[in-house]
């Protein structure tokens, strides 16, 4: 799988696909994980659904970012997609932005 992305400086934004499920997470996360950016914002605005294998693939590349010294961030404008990080409380381990330059900045 690969995503379309944007490089600013040291972070590169990631454009997830409609569907962040099962059938797609670990792709997703494959492609993710090999990027040489320890730095990843996941722009989630195009996602339409996102289920549990979703969430957790995210979270394995946030760890594996974090053990180099790297972050993992979400933007979403999406209100089901912000509902659900609010639902199973991920957006206390993964920041979750309104606005990609905000989400860039933050790693400053």
């Amino acid at each position: 799988m690969k995503l379309p992305t944007e490089v600013f400086g040291d972070v590169i934004v990631v454009h997830t696909p409609e569907e962040l499920v099962q059938d797609h997470a670990a792709d997703a996360a494959e492609f993710l994980s090999g990027l040489e950016q320890l730095n990843i914002v996941v722009d989630m605005d195009g996602t339409e659904s996102i289920d549990s294998m979703g969430l957790a693939s995210l979270l394995d590349v946030q760890d594996e970012l974090r053990s180099c010294g790297g972050d993992l961030k979400v933007v979403t404008t999406e209100a089901n997609n912000r509902k659900i990080f609010e639902i199973t409380r991920l957006e206390h381990q993964i920041e979750v932005f309104s606005d990609v330059v905000d989400a860039i900045k933050s790693f400053n």
